[in-house]
């Protein structure tokens, strides 16, 4: 039996469940019945596979995000993973600095927003980020 067929059937048997609930022994459990807690391994294959889904919908919805330096798309994929897609086009004056690559101003909107209160360092740094690439660009023009 192949490895498909295998996880086919284990789907079929587990059924599949969103939210943690408690297995037939009692033993917290989420999505296949895998069991909770999970390893630093499954959460980072977690992780990624999240992220690549944050980028992906990044790209279908921000026409020239691939036009935007490494950097920036970084913050913004960060921000997106953090708040999700949908609150991070909330922030419409910073998608406007962004659109006129005015990096300045996206940092002062990042910090001007209750998401910049309520991350703290993360958020901090993350500006951070923005206003050292800013600098290094003007050094470089």
């Amino acid at each position: 039996m192949s490895t498909t067929d295998i996880v086919s059937n284990i789907k079929k048997y587990e059924g599949f469940r969103g939210m943690p609930y408690d297995d037939s022994l009692g033993f917290p459990t989420i999505g296949y019945g895998t069991k909770l807690p999970i390893d630093k391994d499954e959460a980072e294959l977690l992780l990624k596979k999240r992220l690549n889904d944050v980028r992906r919908e990044l790209e279908s919805r921000v026409d020239f995000f691939y036009d935007l330096p490494e950097e920036i798309q970084a913050v913004l994929l960060d921000m997106a993973y953090n708040m999700g897609v949908p609150r991070l086009f909330t922030f419409k004056k910073m998608w406007e600095a962004v659109r006129d690559r005015d990096w300045e101003r996206m940092a002062d909107e990042m910090v001007d927003s209750l998401w910049y209160r309520q991350v703290g360092r993360r958020a901090e740094e993350l500006a951070g980020v923005v206003r050292r690439f800013r600098s290094e660009e003007l050094r470089h023009a």
